[in-house]
């Protein structure tokens, strides 16, 4: 990954966005541009250089981490908060303008730093700078999210077995999750979802002690990540033989995730994605059961932009990975989801998800 490269870029940004340099705080923003993966610094983003401030926990981290990253940053460790003002605030007395994340600062930091560490600065909210920047993957992410993708697969593949063995949600889980790290993911990248029968009919329902059991939907929708970036996966299956509306929601939902997939390219807006999906739902009568929206922006967290959804103002570019997840949801019948990440491509795009789509386990 080009991690040092990418400071250089966010520069360019400044002055559209009204400031001098950038103050960070959102540590997936830092991460993003210096390597670093602990819980606490900051990241002050001038034109010609650039400090990072953390404190003595991660004194040799953030070093070795900076630097394995080939950044350029001076670097302050400070073991009191008296001490990270009175650091910040040198380094932005000869800027005029110093940018803050809107999306990351509080009210009340805003008013404190404007009143103690940055007297004689003007402070300028900023918005997705940097998000702006993280929508499109260079090959090293999608490196990466696809080495995610493959332990997720894998570890599917070793657990499902268990959901016709009288496992409950909870224990299906906390395999998955299990298997992911013990094939490299640091762990999973959002809280696995195993919902089976009536609770598959909750899009984002929790694991539960309710035992697996013959005639059950059941919904799998979980991912891993690796170097700090995500993948995400939905599958969903039947425990023996299903009914004859549930094969009917498989069958309309697999149609739709193949409309959604055919219709990713490069220049292909968010909102068409959502809508090749939708219709195909909606013309089985079923359009008010599909409960969310079509896909989302993956990357460094698992939900980040661009959306794919009816509201959505983007426009897909190629290098953005996003997901393709339509479903249909009946309390009745519960429900069922399938879920894709693609790479967005030229005239297409490519998946990097490839778990089997297959329905019956018996």
């Amino acid at each position: 990954m080009d991690v040092a490269g990418r400071m250089g870029r966010l520069r360019q940004r400044l002055d559209g966005a009204g400031c001098d340099a950038l103050l960070v705080t959102n540590l997936v923003n830092i991460r993003y541009l210096t390597g670093f993966t602990g819980s606490n610094g900051y990241l002050l983003v001038a034109p010609t250089n650039a400090l990072f401030a953390t404190d003595g926990r991660y004194r040799d981290q953030s070093a070795e981490q900076l630097g394995a990253a080939g950044v350029e940053a001076d670097i302050a460790v400070v073991l009191q908060p008296a001490e990270l003002g009175d650091v910040l605030g040198r380094a932005a007395a000869r800027l005029g303008r110093l940018g803050l994340e809107a999306g990351s600062v509080t009210w009340a930091q805003q008013r404190r730093w404007a009143s103690a560490w940055f007297t004689g600065t003007e402070l300028v909210p900023t918005e997705d700078l940097i998000e702006n920047l993280r929508r499109v993957k260079d090959a090293g992410e999608v490196a990466r999210m696809a080495e995610a993708a493959r332990i997720a697969d894998e570890a599917l593949e070793v657990v499902k077995g268990m959901l016709v063995e009288g496992a409950s949600e909870r224990e299906v889980a906390l395999s998955l999750d299990v298997e992911m790290r013990r094939r490299g993911a640091s762990g999973p990248s959002f809280e696995t979802i195993v919902a089976s029968g009536p609770n598959g009919a909750k899009p984002h329902a929790r694991p539960s002690h309710r035992t697996i059991g013959p005639g059950d939907l059941v919904v799998i929708d979980f991912g891993a990540v690796v170097d700090g970036y995500c993948s995400d996966t939905t599958r969903t299956f039947s425990i023996g033989e299903p009914s004859e509306t549930a094969r009917r929601m498989v069958e309309v939902v697999a149609e739709s995730q193949r409309a959604g997939v055919a219709a990713v390219a490069a220049g292909v807006s968010g909102k068409a994605v959502d809508e090749a999906c939708r219709s195909v739902i909606a013309g089985a009568g079923w359009g008010e059961s599909f409960l969310h929206g079509t896909g989302h922006g993956v990357g460094l967290e698992i939900h980040e932009a661009p959306r794919v959804s009816s509201a959505s103002t983007d426009t897909l570019a190629t290098g953005h990975v996003v997901t393709v997840e339509p479903g249909v949801y009946l309390p009745e019948h519960g429900g069922v989801r399938i879920e894709d990440t693609v790479v967005v491509e030229e005239g297409g795009c490519r998946p990097l998800t490839n778990a089997p789509k297959d329905l019956v386990l018996a």
